[in-house]
């Protein structure tokens, strides 16, 4: 089977996810809620889920990897969650008070054991706030015009950071081209971002010190995508690097935040930013963010410190903080926790990794399965076992994509997969069937070149 043959054994058997995107798409741009929710020739639409599976329109039952992209520690709907929002509204009776309570302080006692870099936080509504939250706190605690960031790392969808997520091979390398990644973004942020090749210390370090005088953050996935792991040692260089040249060091923890390892990516590698930005696991499945660090640092948006406005980081939100998701986060944090209960997840992880890479293998195909903690990827290398022609590597992993979603795993076509509690042995074992599966049909699509 071709790629071609394979979107149209999709559309055959999703003609109601058709047709409600087709209904979607007279009603919202695009038919989705978020671009990134959008795949040709369209996307699922999905009625129902319980624990790892997913059931869509049309009745087909899917092992979910995608799992609200990464967000779901525990799987959907699990029976703590469920107990912790409800306990939450019979206590306060509100789902949001729009003034301090105490569950805010509890959530941030707890962020605190965990991240030894964190003295302080304070809540938003979503990871994106919080890098943009971050960044304005580095920004003005330095009393610089520019940021830098890394090329192909993402940090949400304002416009200080959509520029250069995605990095054509004519852009790529020791100098990166910093370019907008949407319509609509002013020049200015274009030029107050500086792009740095990330684990490549030796020409971020020639960047920084030429451009010290304007840039006052750095911010960075530490985990690029929460799969691409960093070069040994260089996350502490770029810690040394930036505290010698004054320049606030944030690490966007968003989709590496208790997933890496309980302590984010920072507690796996041993390095501690200025600021962190968390997001995802953090509200168990509802919305949230949060910015922690260095309290002088975050002391800046006190409205306490000074009658001035001008003298204040300006934050706030109506729904920050709120006792629905802090309740399900904290859920969620302590259901991880439990004795063993987080080895246990990793241990399936790497389980089914090396299970789809012997079946990779065993098919004639060479696949890396990168990743740190409970995320990884699926990477067909440019040269496997074949010797022969061979589709490019992400003509490979869409055609791999589709093949699954039919034997019953779905992650998003390109997306990574993301790991949870609920993974059990059998979701597990259908998982690797379906990649079993999958392979051997690629294999004959391979052969017919």
């Amino acid at each position: 089977m071709n790629l071609d043959q394979l979107h149209q054994r999709y559309r055959d058997a999703t003609p109601g996810s058709a047709r409600a995107f087709g209904e979607a798409a007279r009603l919202i741009p695009g038919g989705v809620q978020g671009n990134i929710k959008y795949f040709e020739p369209h996307p699922l639409s999905f009625e129902s889920a319980n624990g790892s599976w997913l059931t869509d329109v049309d009745g087909h039952r899917y092992v979910d990897f995608l799992l609200s992209f990464g967000a779901l520690a525990l799987g959907h709907g699990h029976a703590v969650v469920r107990k912790a929002i409800g306990d939450a509204l019979d206590r306060y009776g509100t789902t949001s008070f729009g003034m301090p309570y105490e569950l805010e302080c509890k959530m941030v006692r707890t962020i605190r054991e965990r991240f030894p870099s964190i003295d302080a936080l304070r809540f938003t509504n979503s990871g994106l706030e919080a890098t943009l939250l971050a960044i304005r706190i580095g920004l003005a605690a330095t009393g610089k015009t520019h940021i830098a960031k890394f090329e192909g790392h993402y940090h949400g969808g304002h416009d200080q950071v959509l520029v250069s997520t995605t990095t054509a091979a004519r852009e790529a390398g020791v100098d990166p081209v910093a370019r907008p990644d949407s319509k609509g973004l002013a020049p200015y942020h274009v030029k107050h971002t500086v792009v740095l090749p990330f684990n490549d210390l030796e020409n971020c370090s020639r960047i920084l010190n030429s451009r010290n005088e304007e840039v006052g953050v750095v911010v960075l996935e530490p985990v690029q995508a929460g799969y691409i792991e960093p070069a040994p040692g260089f996350l502490s260089d770029v810690r040394t690097l930036t505290a010698k040249l004054g320049m606030v060091l944030i690490f966007d923890e968003v989709k590496t935040g208790f997933r890496t390892s309980l302590g984010g990516a920072q507690g796996y590698y041993n390095v501690q930013p200025d600021l962190t930005a968390l997001g995802k696991i953090l509200g168990g499945g509802l919305p949230i963010g949060a910015v922690g660090g260095r309290r002088e640092l975050l002391e800046l948006c006190s409205p306490g410190r000074s009658k001035g406005l001008d003298d204040v980081v300006f934050h706030s939100g109506t729904f920050n903080g709120n006792p629905l998701s802090l309740a399900a986060g904290l859920a969620t944090i302590g259901f991880l926790e439990a004795p063993g209960r987080f080895s246990e997840l990793l241990e399936a992880t790497e389980a089914l990794k090396t299970g789809i890479t012997t079946s990779a293998e065993e098919h004639g195909f060479g696949v890396d399965t990168p990743g740190a903690g409970t995320i990884f990827n699926v990477a067909f290398r440019q040269h496997g076992t074949y010797r022969t022609a061979v589709p490019a590597p992400n003509q490979l992993r869409q055609a791999l994509d589709f093949s699954l979603m039919h034997h019953g795993v779905f992650s998003k076509p390109m997306n990574r997969f993301s790991m949870a509690t609920s993974h059990g042995e059998a979701e597990i074992a259908h998982t690797l069937s379906a990649f079993e599966n999958a392979f051997a049909e690629l294999e004959k699509f391979v052969e017919k070149l």
